[in-house]
C-alpha cells in the first residue's frame, strides 16, 4: 500500500475531528462517527504487520470508541478534547510515517 493513501486516510480525518469543534449539526457527528470508524478500522489493518503493536490498538480502540452503533454518550466538551487528542495522533503519526519513509527511500 503506498504511503500516500495512508497519509491521505489521516489527513482526511483530522480534518472531520478539527470540524467537530465547530457548531455543526447532528448529521456531521453521525457522518464523522461512521468514517472515524471506518478510517480507524483500515488503519488498524493496515499496522496489522508492523512489530510495535501499540498504534494498532490505538487505532482499533478508537474505532471502537467512535462506532456509530452502540453510540458512547461523553458530552460535547469530552468528545472535543478526544476529537484534538485523536487529530494530535494522526499529525504525529504522519510525521512518523513521512520520516521513516524518507530514512527508507534516502531522501
Amino acid at each position: 500500500m503506498s504511503i500516500s493513501v495512508k497519509i491521505i486516510v489521516k489527513l482526511v480525518l483530522v480534518i472531520l475531528f478539527l470540524c467537530c469543534l465547530l457548531d455543526m449539526p447532528y448529521s456531521y457527528f453521525q457522518l464523522v462517527r461512521f468514517l472515524g470508524m471506518t478510517g480507524f478500522v483500515w488503519l488498524a489493518y493496515q499496522e496489522r504487520n508492523s512489530q510495535d503493536k501499540t498504534i494498532l490498538i490505538i487505532w482499533a480502540a478508537s474505532a471502537l470508541l467512535i462506532n456509530p452503533f452502540i453510540k458512547i454518550s461523553l458530552g460535547r466538551t469530552v468528545w472535543n478534547a478526544i476529537d484534538v487528542v485523536w487529530a494530535l495522533i494522526l499529525i504525529l503519526t504522519i510525521w512518523k510515517d513521512t520520516t521513516s519513509w524518507r530514512k527508507k527511500n534516502g531522501s
